[in-house]
């Protein structure tokens, strides 16, 4: 089983960016949120962030600005895999990595975003750097990540918790561009409802869908769980989603106790992970500031009893 764990380890180390060198979680203050957060606790399970991925994907294409990016400016029959690596990888070092870590990646996507535009079927523009499409994609994103974890990891996630996560991570759209950002589970439903006008799922939907739903894992050590991942991520849309899309799935039970054998397995293979990684850093931190504090104090007793004996 060793070697199993290892590998399974090194393959999800490569899909957040460890040892890469594009995001370091080793060295930098405590990050745009830290340890206390709210955003640390949902985003540190990868089996949920990586269902909720999926998710997100589906629930963003049913918009036809979103759609269009991803039609126009990326190959997504053969690379949707790289743009689960890449969310992955944006998620991971804007949560975990230092605020100047986070800064760096929220300014590497907005130059990517300066280059998608384009013209819709109906012929009017659209733009990756429009704030209400970038409101759109985050709010998809982070529905889809708490929606995941409240299913498959702690259904009893307090309201105020949920409210807190939505909060924190708004900062991460505004500073993309975003306006308007829900900030609450409540602001959040209210967004789906007065948007839901603006979707549309037709012949590309479908072909953007297909191709994500079909893809294979990158990895044969992920093999036995790419379907799962796949399905656990489709049994998250609301309703009216599902009924866009008209996915096939499997049943619910054998969904939620697929996704949560996978979880577990996750949970054993990486020892190693961003937020354990993270926490490491900011431990080392305190200790640092702890030990520094200590020394002045001891260098000001110092100089009170040298100018005691002054005296």
């Amino acid at each position: 089983m060793l070697p199993f764990r290892r590998a399974l380890e090194r393959h999800v180390h490569k899909l957040v960016g460890f040892g890469s060198g594009e995001i370091d979680l080793d060295h930098g203050d405590a990050g745009l949120f830290g340890p206390e957060s709210a955003a640390w606790k949902v985003h540190a399970d990868f089996t949920t962030m990586m269902v909720g991925g999926v998710a997100a994907l589906l629930v963003q294409m049913l918009h036809p600005g979103a759609l269009a990016g991803v039609w126009d400016h990326s190959d997504f029959r053969t690379d949707m895999l790289g743009r689960l690596r890449r969310t992955a990888q944006f998620v991971s070092g804007t949560t975990y990595g230092s605020t100047e870590q986070a800064g760096r990646l929220i300014q590497r996507v907005r130059k990517v975003h300066d280059f998608v535009q384009g013209t819709l079927p109906d012929g009017s523009p659209y733009s990756a750097n429009d704030p209400a499409l970038l409101t759109w994609v985050h709010v998809a994103e982070v529905a889809s990540f708490m929606a995941a974890y409240l299913r498959y990891r702690d259904p009893a996630f307090p309201r105020e918790e949920q409210d807190r996560y939505f909060a924190e991570t708004a900062v991460i759209a505004e500073r993309l561009g975003a306006r308007e950002v829900p900030t609450s589970a409540a602001a959040v439903e209210a967004y789906f409802s007065e948007i839901r006008p603006q979707l549309r799922a037709d012949e590309r939907t479908r072909a953007v869908a297909d191709a994500l739903m079909s893809q294979s894992p990158s990895h044969p050590a992920l093999a036995p769980f790419g379907r799962v991942l796949l399905q656990g991520g489709a049994a998250l849309l609301l309703d009216w989603a599902a009924r866009m899309h008209r996915i096939d799935l499997m049943p619910a039970v054998t969904i939620g106790a697929g996704v949560r054998s996978v979880g577990q397995v996750m949970r054993w293979a990486l020892r190693d992970s961003s937020a354990k990684r993270a926490r490491r850093r900011v431990e080392r931190l305190a200790a640092e500031h702890m030990i520094h504090e200590r020394a002045q104090s001891g260098e000001a007793a110092g100089g009170k009893a040298g100018d005691a004996v002054a005296r």
